[in-house]
């Protein structure tokens, strides 16, 4: 594929997608490279129920939409890895992907943010089935049941206290004595009757075959829980444009409202731009905004 290209989107999951699907119905040329799978990671949710309009679709289901519905408006598809992106002095984009070159007027990064993991066997085997990385998506799927989650930060605090009144008990598992979280989070914890602190402590193994039903400490400690929350942080992955952007410390793209980055022509969209805030309905917000960016920018 050499043609010009208008909108060259690198990521198919929400941001992605819904940048894609806005820029087709603005009448640009459209483009969506993604490696993986479309749809993102949210296609490993059992169950979304925190995307207004929509209660109950399964994460698999929402992604087939996301995809279907930016192809009945004119976007192609690209199943291909991006390996190297280039900005010309005539401010083109040229793009090389293990299929062949790009070119693009314009290019939306959309490369997400994923969560870190614990590192443990059978781990990714059972995402959904008991492991998960967000409580705000998750957590009612476990009422009145006995949960962990692993960190020690301010998402991990938080997440305790969110999930405190919807589950029996949340234990919470941190490797130090001491925690990232505010102090004022911290207090909160401790005086949440049923929130239990286990430190200093690693799991280092699942029990459970299809459902965890508990997590093995370092120490040989077994703790009998029915769902692991992994709050140890984000990992963007922005090697790919991190000479054409600025980059917080965390590894996070800094752009500005409109998700323009320094390089004209350049936006970002999604988990792996700076914010407080990522959710579905952030990164679908980021997609619309920076396409109607990227559309202004062409005129």
């Amino acid at each position: 594929m050499t043609d010009m290209t208008d909108i060259l989107i690198l990521g198919g999951g929400p941001a992605g997608l819904t940048a894609a699907l806005y820029a087709a119905r603005a009448g640009k040329s459209v483009i969506v490279c993604e490696k993986e799978g479309f749809g993102g990671q949210i296609t490993q949710a059992h169950q979304v129920d925190n995307l207004p309009g929509l209660p109950g679709i399964s994460g698999l289901e929402l992604g087939d939409k996301l995809c279907s519905q930016a192809m009945d408006a004119g976007v192609q598809t690209a199943f291909c890895e991006v390996v190297g992106i280039h900005h010309h002095i005539d401010g083109t984009f040229y793009v090389e992907t293990d299929d062949g070159p790009m070119n693009a007027r314009t290019v939306i990064f959309a490369g997400g943010a994923k969560p870190r993991m614990l590192g443990v066997a059978r781990e990714e085997d059972l995402i959904g089935s008991g492991i998960s990385y967000c409580a705000l998506c998750d957590g009612a799927f476990f009422q009145n049941q006995d949960v962990a989650v692993i960190g020690g930060g301010n998402t991990a605090f938080s997440d305790a206290l969110v999930l405190a009144g919807i589950c029996r008990s949340v234990t919470i598992v941190h490797r130090r004595d001491s925690f990232r979280a505010e102090e004022a989070v911290v207090q909160a914890v401790k005086n949440t009757p049923n929130i239990k602190l286990m430190t200093p402590y690693t799991v280092s193994e699942l029990v459970g075959e299809e459902q965890v039903e508990g997590i093995v400490l370092n120490d040989g400690t077994t703790v009998p829980v029915q769902a692991v929350f992994v709050a140890l942080g984000r990992v963007p992955d922005c090697s790919l444009i991190e000479t054409l952007v600025d980059l917080d410390e965390a590894g996070y793209v800094i752009a500005s409202e409109s998700c323009m980055t320094k390089t004209p022509g350049l936006f970002v969209a999604g988990d792996c731009r700076q914010k407080t805030i990522r959710q579905l309905t952030t990164a679908m917000a980021d997609g619309t905004v920076a396409a109607m960016a990227a559309c202004e920018f062409l005129k």
